[in-house]
């Protein structure tokens, strides 16, 4: 399929931005920055142009399936960090960002056929709100995926203090900004899809796993809130919070799939 080539093709091109991004740590030089600027930028079009044509193929949104979930996914991690690179002005960010791109795409890559052929969309996936639930809440798991991402920076400048590293509240206010906004994002997924719930199953909840797993994340992220705003907390305990939650996030999006049945396990 013509998708698969151009997921390819961004596969390579983020693999090849992420060299440019260490090498820019280690040379310091602006060129080499913009050049991993510009190469994941182009890395970003191919992977959009690979979803438009999944969509084209299938003939519904792309991500009803584990393989187009994750494609998706790692498309909506460049998206956000790209804004994030280019509203902060550091790129520091793309050394860890781009790795869990790498693996996600590497990931879908090598699924069993059956998890990539084109197939028609299940009677429940058929509705209004399959674009504007799935979509939401896969953004909000990659403001999460940054955020974990900025969270390890954080750890890795207070404990080794690296100087090529931003300074830590640099890093932990872009954390809380990702984090805040992914809360709201995930907030309204989980809105959404308790509508949708009601109106495909006749119940806004039903303790399904992946509702179940959604709450526990969105509790997490209302723990680090809390921490933040009630409690004070900030630096390495609110970090730690963030990488936990991630972690927690893509046992919602992943694991729940393959070790808890329920409505939601379209693999």
């Amino acid at each position: 399929m013509r998708s698969e080539i151009y997921l390819g093709l961004s596969f390579f091109s983020y693999l090849l931005a992420t060299l440019f991004y260490v090498g820019l740590q280690l040379f310091k030089h602006n060129l080499i920055g913009i050049f991993a600027t510009s190469i994941t930028t182009l890395g970003f079009l191919s992977h959009t142009i690979g979803l438009i044509l999944r969509t084209k193929e299938a003939s519904h949104p792309p991500f009803t399936n584990m393989y187009e979930s994750v494609v998706f996914f790692s498309w909506a991690i460049i998206l956000i960090y790209l804004f994030i690179e280019h509203r902060f002005k550091s790129k520091i960010i793309g050394i860890f960002v781009l790795p869990i791109v790498l693996l996600a795409i590497g990931y879908a890559s090598v699924l069993p056929g059956e998890y990539k052929e084109v197939r028609p969309i299940v009677p429940a996936l058929q509705s209004f709100w399959l674009p504007i639930h799935v979509s939401t809440c896969f953004l909000s798991y990659a403001c999460f995926a940054i955020a974990f991402c900025t969270s390890l920076i954080y750890l890795l400048k207070e404990r080794f203090g690296f100087k090529r590293i931003p300074d830590t509240e640099f890093l932990d206010q872009i954390t809380y900004r990702v984090v805040s906004f992914g809360f709201l994002l995930l907030t309204f997924g989980i809105i959404t899809g308790a509508i949708w719930a009601n109106y495909a199953w006749g119940r806004y909840w039903g303790w399904d796993p992946k509702e179940t797993w959604s709450l526990v994340t969105w509790l997490i992220y209302v723990g680090y809130l809390h921490a933040r705003f009630i409690s004070g907390w900030r630096g390495k305990k609110t970090a730690w919070i963030a990488i936990i939650g991630f972690l927690i996030s893509m046992f919602t999006f992943v694991g729940v799939n393959f070790l808890l049945s329920g409505l939601h396990s379209y693999v």
